[in-house]
């Protein structure tokens, strides 16, 4: 079968869900690969890179009519979905909560699809876990683009032009994306606060060097969990607690960096206008849910503003296509796992096992018939097991009778062995 990357139509992606290092795996698994002309040019791979990894460079017509999977970053726009055919295996993220149309376009052509957003975030499908591949890049550029508007030294320094302390800042929710950017800002000297609504996050964040921002609120250990390894909707007198404590920290930091996502809703506002405005003169907020509305009141999507009071609002929502490279290599090794269990065999052909939990979870259109949401993960019941009696707690008396004969064998062991040592003496002097 032949497995295929077209060119991006997304203005501005500059991603690429193949490489030239993933081909070679690809074609490990019996697959023959084909690229769009010119799809990973805008992340540096060259055609020439992809043809001396022994990848066919075709037209992109050529493309979706020959390829049996195709592999894509951002869903496929509706044009794209109508060029789907039955035998065709899409796999791409899609978000189908927001994409029912799509969806249903690409059960009317009879195609697979399989959502790379869509994977379990169970242990055996890490490495295909491409949400956290690319938060984990959006999280670390945060922090960079930060820089990059700040103007000022991150970490702290005494020179003899005078003393310039370090930046203080502040990064809400502490997922992949945040935990990312925690790591990037206190490697560059920054001190680093850090709020998560699961405050058993709190030793993870400290250990890695920086402040967990804890809340005087008596429910917050049983507040914001959820499955999935995200937030969970908080409570109204939780969420009035949380603005209160950032409106005390908002004149402080310099830097602020959100992240907070709720699954299917539109993302919550953390820190509100007044919270800009008490922000000292040349701060900078990096906003990473701009895309699903932002945390920050006053971000625009996909641009950079400045407020009356010289605060820097950034809303960027191509964080990892800025890192393109970096992006779509993390993002093909996604790809190439799925694609190596869809292939346990080796042998270059799809075995859509829907028994597979992580499989299963990731279709969302199959056989013609819309696949999505999944059914819950099938669970084990483990029986109970018996109870073990427990051993007859024994009196002091009956302590002490059994040290005493531990002590009388151990004695009656070393006499036998001085005798038995003292007649080999003797036996051997005889001869």
């Amino acid at each position: 079968m032949k497995i295929g990357a077209p060119k991006e139509s997304a203005s501005g992606e500059a991603r690429v869900a193949m490489t030239p290092a993933s081909a070679k795996d690809l074609q490990k698994l019996g697959y023959e690969c084909l690229v769009q002309k010119g799809a990973g040019e805008a992340a540096g791979f060259s055609d020439a890179a992809y043809k001396e990894a022994g990848v066919s460079v075709v037209s992109g017509a050529a493309l979706w009519k020959d390829a049996d999977i195709v592999a894509k970053v951002r869903p496929p726009t509706d044009a794209e979905a109508k060029k789907l055919s039955g035998n065709q295996t899409l796999i791409s993220f899609f978000y189908p909560a927001s994409n029912e149309k799509l969806m249903e376009t690409a059960k009317g052509q009879g195609a697979s699809v399989i959502a790379m957003d869509m994977v379990p975030r169970i242990s055996r499908a890490q490495k295909m876990d491409a949400l956290s591949s690319m938060a984990n890049i959006a999280g670390y550029r945060a922090v960079i683009e930060a820089g990059n508007n700040f103007g000022r030294f991150f970490t702290g320094q005494v020179t003899a032009a005078g003393k310039v302390p370090p930046a203080k800042v502040l990064v809400v929710g502490a997922g992949v994306a945040g935990l990312a950017a925690i790591g990037t800002s206190t490697s560059l000297g920054a001190i680093t606060l850090a709020f998560d609504v699961r405050p058993e996050v709190a030793e993870q964040i400290e250990s890695m060097g920086a402040e967990f921002v804890y809340l005087d609120f008596e429910e917050e250990a049983q507040d914001g969990s959820a499955t999935g390894g995200y937030a969970a909707v908080s409570s109204p007198e939780f969420a009035e607690a949380q603005l209160k404590k950032f409106r005390e920290l908002a004149p402080d930091v310099d830097i602020v960096i959100t992240t907070a996502l709720i699954p299917n809703r539109d993302a919550p506002i953390l820190w509100t206008k007044d919270m800009v405005e008490m922000m000292k003169p040349g701060s900078v907020i990096v906003d990473l849910a701009a895309e699903r509305g932002g945390n920050c009141e006053l971000t625009v999507a996909d641009e950079k503003i400045v407020t009356d009071n010289d605060v820097t609002i950034v809303g960027y929502t191509d964080f990892p296509s800025r890192m393109a490279a970096q992006s779509s290599l993390l993002y093909s090794n996604n790809i190439r796992h799925m694609m190596t269990d869809l292939t346990p065999e080796k042998d270059g052909q799809v075995a859509h096992d829907m028994e597979d939990d992580v499989i299963r979870g990731a279709t969302i259109t199959h056989e013609g018939e819309i696949t999505w949401p999944p059914p819950p993960p099938k669970t084990k019941a483990i029986a109970a097991q018996p109870k073990k009696d427990k051993p007859k707690e024994l009196t002091p008396e009956e302590k002490r009778a059994e040290e005493v004969a531990a002590f009388k064998k151990e004695t009656m062991t070393q006499v036998t062995a001085l005798g038995f040592g003292g007649a080999l003496i003797l036996a051997v002097g005889l001869v």
